[in-house]
């Protein structure tokens, strides 16, 4: 692999990196939330719904170029995060919809008296449709918090929780708020060890770092596409053992084979055919840093290198705002271990509003959030008012030192001025 990260030409891939208001550049760091799309996928989407509109099942040339793009884009995401096969690649609008979608198909057999257990770092995506689930059919949730001090899910912590009446097992790989990375292939062996399903909420890790389910072992693994620079689409792996055993909901006349099986509806074709060329991103980004191989090998060495220009722009950030009078980081800021965590970095300062501080960023043109962030358990456990919640920024591949910098700069001296204001 090349020594240095190519990040010059990383960002002309990025239309939006060039975009300015008013001739003020833009700093983006509301990745978390949603990151820029490279222009070979907005040229996929447009190519797809301009020239190769139609409907599926037809005999005509431009329903079996839709389907192709259906076939292609679930045997890319199989090669993305290491499944076995396409078939076991589930494609809807979004992680949420999706997982709201499983819990009901997955709870059909819960009886009263059956538990689940649903931690507190979780994004509510992962959160809200299983406690719903569990409410419609009388059974019982243990809440699994997060240790403080390691800002993870300790695997100690889960062993008491599981028994013979466990029946689901849902998981955080990285957080949206502490960008902590749990240990998921331990807290999955330990559920399955007890006849657990698991299901895996890999949103924030699937931009940051390399997915291999079925060294991880889980049931299940959700991620969105719009977080790793491709379209709005939520994705879930299912096993295929799982989804065969399954029944899933699904109208009289809809076929029972594989992707049909459990995708409802007309797909969006145009956002399937971005969702493949997202995945021939990340190969290409793989193939300029030096890789070789086949598309997985070159989606591992990507991430390879982005990772490690990632964690050094992490680094940056705290250690830039860490020694602030009354800003406290919610997550890893030990130097040892930032191979630990996703850059996404949050924080509370004492006596100002996140709100107040982000508004002066944003006028500034840097883009960040302020707010619970969906992450409505890790605020309660903290004892953070979610009406406040935290300053969050998220960096991605494609963010600079020279970014960073400008924010870190932006984030004391607007501190300064609110603390004057006072």
């Amino acid at each position: 692999m090349k020594a240095d990260f190519p990040i010059d030409s990383v960002r002309n891939l990025f239309p939006a990196l060039a975009l300015t208001d008013g001739g003020r550049r833009r700093i983006y760091l509301d990745n978390p939330a949603g990151t820029q799309v490279p222009r070979s996928v907005g040229d996929a989407i447009r190519d797809a719904v301009l020239h190769r509109n139609a409907n599926l099942g037809g005999a005509f040339m431009t329903s079996r170029q839709a389907g192709e793009i259906l076939a292609g884009a679930h045997q890319a995401m199989a090669e993305f995060l290491g499944a076995a096969s396409a078939d076991e690649i589930v494609i809807g609008p979004n992680m949420t919809s999706l997982t709201y979608q499983f819990s009901r198909v997955l709870s059909r057999d819960w009886q009263a008296g059956d538990e689940i257990v649903l931690t507190q770092i979780d994004h509510e995506g992962n959160v809200g449709p299983w406690m719903q689930a569990a409410e419609d059919r009388g059974i019982t949730v243990k809440w699994l918090p997060f240790s403080e001090e390691s800002w993870q899910i300790e695997p100690e912590a889960l062993k008491p929780l599981l028994g013979r009446k466990t029946r689901l097992v849902a998981l955080n790989y990285a957080s949206n708020l502490t960008g902590s990375i749990n240990r998921i292939d331990e807290l999955v062996r330990l559920a399955r060890e007890a006849g657990a399903v698991t299901y895996v909420d890999a949103v924030q890790m699937a931009p940051h770092g390399l997915i291999d389910v079925q060294k991880l072992g889980c049931d299940f693994l959700a991620c969105s596409s719009y977080k790793f620079y491709g379209p709005h689409l939520g994705i879930v792996y299912g096993r295929r053992e799982m989804l065969d055993a399954l029944k899933p909901y699904k109208l009289r006349c809809s076929s029972n084979d594989y992707p049909t099986r459990y995708e409802t509806g007309t797909p969006q074709i145009e956002l399937l055919a971005g969702l493949e060329a997202t995945i021939d991103h990340f190969a290409a980004m793989g193939k300029l840093v030096g890789a070789t191989g086949n598309r997985r090998d070159k989606v591992v060495t990507a991430f390879y290198a982005s990772g490690k220009h990632e964690s050094a722009l992490a680094r940056q950030l705290i250690n830039g705002i860490r020694d602030i009078d009354g800003l406290r980081i919610i997550g890893i800021s030990n130097g040892d271990r930032l191979s630990e965590r996703v850059a996404t970095v949050s924080f509370t300062v004492d006596g100002i509003a996140p709100s107040s501080l982000v508004e002066m960023l944003n006028g500034e043109g840097i883009f960040c959030w302020a707010g619970h962030n969906y992450a409505w358990g890790i605020v309660h456990q903290l004892g953070i008012p979610p009406e406040r919640g935290v300053t969050r920024i998220g960096i991605a591949k494609y963010n600079t030192a020279g970014e960073i910098g400008e924010t870190v700069e932006s984030v004391c001296r607007n501190l300064a001025m609110l603390r004057q204001r006072r």
